[in-house]
Formats: C-alpha cells, structure tokens, sequence
C-alpha cells in the first residue's frame, strides 16, 4: 500500500470540445500522467521512507551498542563501587580494631609510664641508700685504716715493750747488783 502526503483527486479530463472518444483518450492519457507521477512520488517517499528508516536502524544499532556498552560500563562500575564499598567496610573494621589497640597501648603505656615514676623514686632512695652505704665504707675503711695503723704502732710498741722486758730480765741481776752497790755504800 502507498502512502503518499497528497491527497487523490481525480482530474476530469480536457474540455468538451474535443470530442467524446478523443476526451476520453486524452482524459486517459492525463489520469495515466497523473498516476505516473503520482506513482515516481510514492517511490521517492518511499526512498526517502527507506533512507530513513536505515538511517534510524542504524542509528538503533549505534544506541543499542551504547546501551550495551553503558550497561557493561555501569557493571564494572557497579562491581567497582561494590568492592569499594566492601573496601571501606573493611577498612572501618580494621580502623575499630586499631583504635581499641592504640586505647588499649595508651592505657598500657600510661601503666608503665606509672611504673617506672614510681621505679625512679624507688632509685632514686637506693642511690641515696648506696651512697649513704658508700659513704659509710669509706669511713670503715678510714677507721679500719687507722685501727691498722694504731695496731702497727702497738705492735711496734709491744716489740720493744718485750725488748725492754727482755733487757729489763736480762738487767734485773745486774741492777740488783748494782743496787745492793750502792745500798752497801
């Protein structure tokens, strides 16, 4: 079936001077011309019609391709932003699990922390303590010093204490001699 834009008149023949059969022919003649034409219009709408139904299919082809490759666009994408999400998930997991261990090394370093103030003052009393006891060998060791020395000096004493006790038991006869010498005169 033709489609065609123009509506279809019927054109009445030529006037009615020619005659009957010769209106009849050129009548003919004319509805023939006019079908002609009327036909090469319905071919070149139909041309046209066909042009741009190829040109919409094939711009249908180029959109479907899009399409196709937008969906497959939005896919990766989608897997993307899937992962990511999965990504950041685990990410907020492991930022939980560092917070509580960063709490729990800040609660452990501030244990420590206690602990060695209270392990520098209990140095800080034993250094006082060993100096204390340092300070006290040194005086010992004076005193033990000075009892050697004195001992020494003793010693020395006591040699010629036994000396002299010697010399003196060795003398003791002739002093009595002597003495009874001089009581005699």
């Amino acid at each position: 079936m033709f489609c065609s834009s123009r509506p279809v008149t019927r054109r009445k023949g030529p006037t009615a001077s020619r005659g009957s059969g010769g209106r009849k022919a050129a009548w003919e003649q004319a509805e023939a011309a006019s079908l002609n034409r009327r036909i090469q219009l319905v071919e070149e709408e139909r041309d046209r019609a066909q042009q741009r139904l190829a040109t919409a299919l094939q711009k249908l082809e180029e959109a479907e391709k899009a399409a196709d490759h937008s969906e497959r666009a939005m896919k990766v994408a989608e897997n993307r932003a899937l992962k990511e999400e999965e990504k950041r998930e685990l990410q907020e997991i492991q930022l939980e699990e560092a917070k509580h261990i960063a709490e729990e090394a800040g609660r452990k370093y501030e244990e420590v922390a206690l602990r060695l103030v209270i392990i520098e003052g209990d140095l800080e009393g034993t250094e006082e303590r060993a100096e204390l006891a340092e300070s006290r060998c040194r005086e010992t060791d004076e005193q033990i010093r000075l009892v050697g020395q004195k001992l020494k000096c003793l010693s020395a004493a006591e040699k010629k204490a036994e000396t002299r006790a010697e010399f003196a038991e060795r003398s003791q006869p002739i002093w009595k001699r002597q003495l009874k010498i001089w009581k005699i005169n």
